[in-house]
């Protein structure tokens, strides 16, 4: 009888002193369980005469009542404890000031292809895209560039295969070096009359510095039509300078606008020079007018008001036939220029290794 009553008190003492649920479920194993102290009192009542037994019995299936009373009482404290702390936590406060949602954005070198991609769309040319794992035909014979031509050279180019003779030429694979590759694909599909941009990635072997890089990215273009000249070539690329450069760019700098330029009367202008590209003939370098001094004459463009920008030319007449078209039936222009470079002229940059640096510092200026 004495140890029902301590056992008891014992029991409510750890009850009320228990801080959450998992220890209060220790407790109900403790005196409740299949090895609790008022379970072990139950099960020894058949050991006892009858009279103790129904004395003692009543008194501990008494005691066991009151236990598991008290222990569901606390519970219910304890779980709507629980229920205030979370409502406390999950509280809004209309009048706290909203977070700032941190949203990720483009990559400048995107934004940048697709600002040029919607400028050549504009006058009708559509976007093209191809393999960035070459053979070694599409990459270079088909393009006029001839065996011992130096771009084939291994510290110009990424080899995936090696050869060991003449018969397997055609397998030979590696990484694109430009994207003219993707021209030659198209015209041997479809017919002329043509007009196509040609934007990816490209590869080459070579020193990392300031301006070079082992991957980067290139734009090229291809209009072929019955009487397709060097005038139309000018035209187009001269409107895709105003348009590209004309308007105020996201980033660090902006350039100015092209009623800025009016007032200024210095618009964006164009100039060709002869230069050589084996897939084109006549071939020419294409300068524009500088954006830093705005033709005036500055150290970037080496006083001489003009930047180069791109390489371009009449297609070769050795292209048209290796994709089986006749070149007395076609003719047309090619032109090929960087969009990290454009890039770079955009939002002045003087470092190409800054779009592949991860840096977020850098980046989020765009």
């Amino acid at each position: 009888m004495v140890k029902i009553i301590s056992l008891k008190k014992e029991a409510q003492k750890e009850i009320k002193k228990a801080k959450d649920l998992k220890e209060l479920d220790q407790i109900f194993k403790k005196y409740l369980g299949k090895r609790g102290k008022i379970t072990q009192i139950l099960r020894s009542l058949k050991k006892l005469k009858k009279e103790t037994r129904i004395k003692i019995g009543k008194e501990a299936n008494l005691l066991k009542k009151i236990v598991e009373e008290n222990i569901r009482e606390k519970a219910e404290k304890l779980k709507e404890k629980a229920r205030a702390e979370i409502l406390k936590k999950e509280q809004i406060d209309v009048t706290v000031p909203g977070k700032k949602v941190i949203l990720g954005h483009l990559h400048p070198l995107t934004q940048i292809q697709r600002k040029v991609e919607e400028v050549f769309q504009s006058m009708g040319f559509s976007v093209v895209e191809g393999p960035e794992i070459e053979t070694e035909w599409y990459n270079f014979d088909a393009l006029n560039i001839p065996k011992d031509h130096p771009a084939r050279d291994f510290w110009n180019t990424l080899w995936l295969k090696k050869a060991t003779g003449d018969r397997r030429q055609e397998t030979r694979l590696l990484l694109r070096t430009h994207t003219s590759p993707v021209q030659v694909r198209f015209m041997g599909k479809n017919p002329p009359p043509l007009r196509i941009i040609v934007p990816g990635r490209v590869f080459r072997h070579e020193a990392t510095d300031a301006s070079h890089e082992v991957n980067f990215y290139q734009i090229e273009g291809l209009m072929v039509d019955k009487n397709i000249s060097v005038a139309n070539f000018k035209a187009i690329i001269q409107k895709f300078f105003k348009k590209f450069f004309g308007k105020p760019a996201r980033g660090p700098l902006r350039p100015r606008s092209e009623a800025s330029e009016a007032r200024q009367g210095r618009p964006i202008k164009i100039r060709l020079r002869p230069s050589y590209f084996p897939f084109t003939e006549p071939s020419f370098e294409v300068d524009m007018t500088c954006l830093t001094c705005r033709g005036k004459g500055c150290s970037a463009c080496q006083r001489t008001g003009w930047m180069e920008m791109m390489g371009a030319g009449m297609v070769h007449p050795n292209v048209f036939k290796a994709v089986g078209l006749n070149p007395k039936d076609w003719q047309g222009f090619a032109f090929g220029m960087g969009l990290d470079r454009l890039a770079m002229m955009k939002y002045k940059i003087n470092d190409i290794r800054l779009f592949y640096s991860g840096d977020l510092r850098f980046l989020n200026q765009f």
